[in-house]
């Protein structure tokens, strides 16, 4: 009975039909997990575990629904081998950036995994605000995290999650899964006993703070000015005491020590008439935070019978953000429906619905308008609630108070005046129908489509340091995502063989509108309107569509499921490539060994050992439009501007070869699983878009073909069940992973010098370099002598460098997780740790805030009775040889000059870390207990997110990124927003 059970499920699996749970359950026995577990691959082919000759992990909704997240992808962090979640830190939308086996694009860090659901592929792609992480001074806006098509997704309806790691296993993706993809398949009702089931999920949660910069509060406002008796004072504005000290936003000022100082006072918005105690407001940033809140609830219902199984589902969720009047509101409804029409024809229908609304959104970046920029300028003196008026009296909405500097705005008014809103409407879609044809042939018809409606605004009033007279900002965003795939499914025996055989066609298309209207200037002061313009401006859109077609094919040999044979090929026809160089075709193989069966080593001990090995070479399309110059629209009406990008009209595809190579193990009735995977990956002729030309040609940049980059990495994944009884089980998993990548070749154009691949603030350069590895920070830093000691001038301030050098590597050198699970009768506590060891991030705030005198490191040398430090170093004599620096400079000079902004390397810092990720206890109420009332279910849980962390990142959170324009650029903290540190309650009940 044992084998035709088997024999059942294997056959099953064979094709694009539904796996039989009951043989399933029959086959586990006392195994703790089925080694025959079936995954969701490519273009949604259901496929067992063992056959796969490529690494997959899947993550089941309960791993995915211990914690809220407004952004379900924050719980996959530290979870899968390989796998990295990258945000900027800019707010509540918490918008991600996901990668598989690192970076291998040279094009400023344009390597996302694609991103399926229900088979149908989504952009993925952020739409910025246009505006660059650093502008200050520049007159200029800052990004807004409004988030992308992940954030539409409800973690309530996810079933699973299929992680597709190297381009073998996404080959069939094409283009888009060259960079791996995210296979997520949603819930559809198909429950085993097939009754009615209604779901319900309630969540609460708080956010605070996670982690503060080590401020100082012993020294005040000042540059260390002296008063005519030679003694340190303050005084805001000119006084008896001497001249004005309070227009710095350094805190060089005197000791605070109860003495007394004409101040700020603001019943008169200005000094005050008597001299004020000097004293610290020790939580003069922080109180500017608040306790955030999320409530989330969902309701589900779902059910089934032989023909029709059916899910609905609404949620509606709720966040108030730390920072006062930011959040969002999101509203999501699904149906799903699988119908047998006939013995031989299925459909199956799904439809998401989702809307996010939201009336402010943080910015982010370091600019005025950004809430970080005013932490880092303000001073230990200085009363927050000085601040909370916004408006002076009688002026309000025209001028501000921000008593201190006209170029640092009012942390309320940013709050609250300064807004960024959006309302988001996003449906994703699909239908498909299965015919089978008979026990050979069934046909699959299936298409998909992702839209999405975005309507945008940013206000910023009269009197605001960038926009005196104000300014207004109306962003129409239109996304279409269209795909159609039609396959063909043979599957036979031919004696100890089996065979799958699937072959089809697809289509892409892809299509995005922007228009942007602008209000330069409001005539009328709060009045925010484009017919209240001083001036306006309208950017006409530009078209950006894209289309790609494909024909491709998989062959599965199966001999007596101990070798498993996989052939894949494809054909794609990009729109964005010229015509001669248009079709790209690339193959793929993959084979997988069950060792214990082959040498018949199977036993209780060792349940499988399985070796695997693939091959594939990858095709890689681009942006379109990159073939011919195209001139856009100028601001001045009937007027054309000249592209800055020379275009190439004999583009290339990239591509891609991957060899990877892995052993699994299942020991001990599967309590103990094991696998590790080597890989390598070259890619070749990358589509370089920013080659220099001469500025004669009326260009500053083009477009080319060029560049090898290789990516060598290691994955190691562990999962075990060292207890398991009735009453009592322990479960841990954990995994580690390492890249390692080499830039190969660069572009002869270049003539040995680096390309710079992105940039942030004009500090920071990400350089490749022949030798070198993507992710490379260079920068100016310190001179040093042979014997490492760091070199003075005469002047007593830091040599200065005449060329950058590599300051380190955003990325870390390996990253590792561990979940553990603990079941105690109805009780159940998890919890989960990952960390990385090294990287490094350059951080624009600790530069200034030390420029400044904030911080608790600048304290060093403040007691000193002549005012002057002397740097640890030597200074270079005129026949070459070095003596000690002796040479004193004022307190503040020294600070200003030892971790100057250009002076990446002093303001760089390892961003290793270890974090207690997430923690939940849950208790189940026995069913003793609930069925009197009905219930099938009924489950409380408390639980945590970011509740602690151990690094020395200086700053808020090691996992530093900078959110530049759309771009989120890893290794650059440039005005970052704190990480919040989450506790809640979660209420899961089912009828």
């Amino acid at each position: 009975m044992r084998k035709e059970t088997q024999k059942l499920l294997v056959l099953s699996l064979l094709g694009l039909v539904s796996v039989n749970l009951a043989a399933q359950q029959k086959a586990k026995k006392d195994t703790i997990r089925n080694i025959d577990e079936v995954v969701v691959t490519a273009l949604g082919i259901k496929r067992q575990n063992k056959a796969l000759g490529y690494s997959t992990e899947t993550i089941d909704s309960d791993q995915l629904l211990r914690t809220q997240n407004n952004n379900w992808t924050g719980a996959l962090e530290g979870k899968v081998a390989g796998l990295k979640i990258q945000t900027a830190g800019a707010g509540p939308m918490a918008t991600a950036r996901i990668t598989l086996r690192g970076d291998v694009s040279m094009n400023g860090f344009d390597d996302q995994a694609l991103i399926v659901v229900d088979g149908v592929p989504m952009n993925g792609k952020t739409v910025g605000s246009g505006t660059p992480a650093y502008g200050a001074g520049s007159g200029g806006d800052v990004p807004i995290d409004y988030g992308n098509d992940l954030n539409s997704i409800n973690p309530d309806d996810i079933e699973s999650i299929t992680i597709l790691k190297g381009p073998t296993a996404a080959a069939l993706y094409g283009s888009r899964g060259a960079k791996g993809a995210v296979m997520i398949t949603t819930k559809s009702g198909k429950n085993k006993d097939g009754k009615l089931q209604v779901t319900l999920n309630s969540y609460t949660s708080f956010d605070s703070v996670l982690k503060w910069p080590d401020w100082q509060y012993e020294y005040g406002q000042g540059t260390m000015t002296k008063d005519k008796n030679g003694n340190y004072y303050y005084s805001y504005g000119a006084s008896v005491d001497g001249v004005s000290t309070g227009g710095t936003s350094s805190a060089f000022g005197p000791k605070f020590n109860g003495q007394y100082y004409f101040q700020y006072d603001p019943t008169v918005n200005g000094q005050s008439k008597e001299r004020q105690l000097w004293r610290p407001y020790n939580n003069n940033i922080k109180d500017f935070w608040q306790v955030g809140t999320t409530y989330s609830n969902n309701i589900s219902i779902e059910g089934s019978n032989e023909k029709t199984s059916y899910r609905t589902s609404l949620t509606y969720l709720n966040n108030e953000w730390m920072m006062p009047n930011t959040g969002m509101e999101r509203w999501n409804a699904t149906a799903s429906v699988d119908h047998k029409l006939s013995s031989k024809l299925k459909a199956s229908v799904k439809l998401s619905y989702s809307q996010t609304k939201s009336d402010n959104l943080p910015a982010t970046g370091y600019n005025n308008q950004s809430i970080s920029y005013f932490m880092i300028f303000q001073n230990p003196n200085v009363d927050l609630a000085w601040y909370k008026p916004i408006w002076k009296p009688g002026q309000e909405q025209v001028d501000q108070i921000h008593p201190f500097s006209s170029y640092i705005d009012n942390p309320y008014m940013i709050a609250y005046e300064m807004t960024n809103s959006l309302n988001k409407k996003n449906i994703i879609g699909n239908i498909s129908l299965n015919y089978q044809i008979d026990k050979h042939f069934d046909v699959l018809l299936r298409s998909g489509v992702v839209m999405n409606d975005e309507l945008r605004t940013q206000k910023r009033p009269w009197s605001s340091a960038n926009y005196l007279k104000g300014y207004y900002r109306e962003q129409y965003i239109d996304n279409f995502n269209f795909n159609n795939d039609l396959m063909i499914n043979y599957k036979a025996a031919i004696g100890s063989i089996n065979l799958t055989a699937t072959g089809g066609a697809g289509s892409q298309y892809e299509e995005q509108k922007m228009q942007n209207y602008f209000a330069i200037g409001l005539k009328n002061p709060g009045v925010y309107s484009l017919t209240n313009a001083a001036a306006q401006d309208f950017k006409i859109p530009a078209p950006n569509d894209k289309y790609v077609n494909s024909l491709y094919a998989l062959l599965t040999l199966n001999y007596k499921e101990k070798i498993f044979l996989d052939f894949t090929a494809r054909n794609d026809w990009s729109s964005t490539l010229p015509k001669a160089n248009r079709s790209y075709f690339y193959p793929s193989v993959a084979s997988s060994f069950i060792l214990s069966d082959i040498f018949g080593l199977k036993s209780n001990n060792l349940n499988m050992w399985k070796l695997r090995a693939s091959w594939s070479r990858i095709g890689n399309d681009t942006n379109p439009y990159q073939l011919e110059n195209y001139y856009s629209v100028s601001s001045f009406p009937g007027s054309v501007e000249l592209p800055s990008l020379y275009a190439n009209p004999n583009l290339r595809p990239e591509m891609i070869t991957n060899i990877e190579g892995g052993m699994d193990f299942s020991l001990f009735k599967n309590r103990l699983t094991f696998n590790a995977t080597v890989y390598q990956s070259n890619t070749v002729d990358q589509i370089v878009r920013n080659v220099p030309v001469l500025w004669e040609t009326g260009y500053s940049l083009r477009v080319i073909n060029s560049g090898e980059v290789r990516n060598r990495g290691v994955e190691l994944m562990m999962n075990a069940y060292p207890i398991k009884n009735k009453n009592f089980s322990w479960n841990v998993s954990a995994n580690w992973s390492m890249n390692r990548n080499k830039i190969l070749s660069l572009p002869a154009e270049f003539q040995g010098e680096p390309y710079t691949m992105a940039s942030v603030g004009g500090v920071v350069y990400y350089n490749a370099v022949v030798g070198g590895s993507i992710g490379d920070l260079y920068g100016y830093g310190l001179m040093y002598s042979p014997d490492g000691q760091v070199v003075f001038g005469t002047d007593g301030l830091t040599a200065k460098p005449t060329a950058m050098k590599k300051i380190g590597n955003a990325f870390p050198k390996w990253r590792a997780g561990i979940q553990n699970e603990f079941r105690i009768k109805n009780i159940t506590v998890s919890f989960s740790f990952d960390g990385q060891y090294k990287g490094i991030a350059y951080s624009q705030s600790h530069h200034k805030m030390t420029e400044q005198g904030k911080l608790q490191h600048t304290l060093v040398g403040r007691d000193n009775p002549d005012g002057l430090i002397v740097g640890q170093g030597v200074v270079q004599n005129a026949d070459g040889s070095y003596s000690p620096n002796v040479k004193g400079v004022a307190i503040p000079t020294y600070y200003a000059d030892y971790w100057r902004r250009a002076n990446v390397e002093t303001n760089s810092f390892d961003t290793s870390f270890i974090k207690l990720r997430d923690a939940r206890i849950a208790f189940s109420f026995p069913k003793s207990v609930i069925q009197s009332l009905k219930i099938t279910d009924l489950t409380l849980a408390i639980f945590g997110k970011n509740l602690w962390m151990w690094t020395k990142f200086p700053l808020f959170d090691p996992e530093a990124a900078t959110l530049d324009n759309s771009t989120i650029t890893p290794g650059v903290e440039m005005g970052q927003l704190p990480t919040a540190r989450t506790v809640g309650f979660q209420l899961n009940v089912k009828f």
